[in-house]
């Protein structure tokens, strides 16, 4: 695995990591089910991202490697995921991208809410993404590892939902355990929920 460098994303980032995330996610087996016509797929998916990305930078924990090449999205304890105005927005805003689909989308939504666990003070890792022209050389696995380190020196535990089952070994390779699953309506795709206890 590659060293990284890494900086927090501010607002000037807001374009970059949108971008980023949406050609990521573009073939996602999650995210494509959610916006399903590859037609307007991209353009979908960066209205959705935008609005996450924009609520979270606030929090100071959205990184983006020095290179571009990834960017990941964490929400600290006690941090709302939505500021309350995106929270509004976030239904209508859904249903104008995902049209027809959107009601199986927003059941989706409310499973990834309702699995999300509640309890002990934890790290939420929102998104992780790799830019298309960057993958294979472990960019972000590293970025992912150096999150962690930050993590583990606050003593906090973390906790992430896989969208691809293709990246569950890597997340365990790193201390994440499934503690759970859910699926989209009519049983596929499958969402892992993986936990990674906090480090004494």
């Amino acid at each position: 695995m590659t060293d990284v460098k890494a900086r927090v994303a501010t607002e000037a980032d807001l374009d970059a990591v949108v971008d980023l995330l949406a050609l990521a996610f573009h073939e996602d087996p999650t995210w494509s089910w959610a916006f399903h016509d590859p037609a307007t797929r991209f353009d979908a998916q960066r209205a959705w991202w935008r609005m996450h990305v924009r609520s979270a930078i606030p929090h100071e924990w959205v990184w983006l490697t020095e290179d571009g090449g990834a960017a990941s999205l964490w929400i600290p304890p006690g941090k709302p995921e939505l500021s309350d105005e995106d929270e509004a927005r976030s239904e209508p805003l859904m249903r104008e991208l995902a049209g027809s689909h959107a009601d199986e989308v927003l059941v989706l939504l409310d499973r990834f809410g309702s699995n999300h666990p509640v309890g002990e003070p934890h790290y939420y890792l929102s998104l992780l993404g790799t830019h298309p022209d960057h993958r294979g050389k472990g960019i972000g696995m590293s970025l992912l590892t150096d999150n962690l380190a930050r993590i583990d020196r606050e003593g906090s535990a973390a906790y992430l939902e896989s969208s691809n089952p293709d990246n569950d070994e890597r997340y365990e390779r790193l201390g994440f355990t499934t503690v759970g699953e859910f699926s989209a309506p009519g049983g596929e795709p499958t969402v892992a929920c993986m936990w990674r206890s906090a480090r004494a």
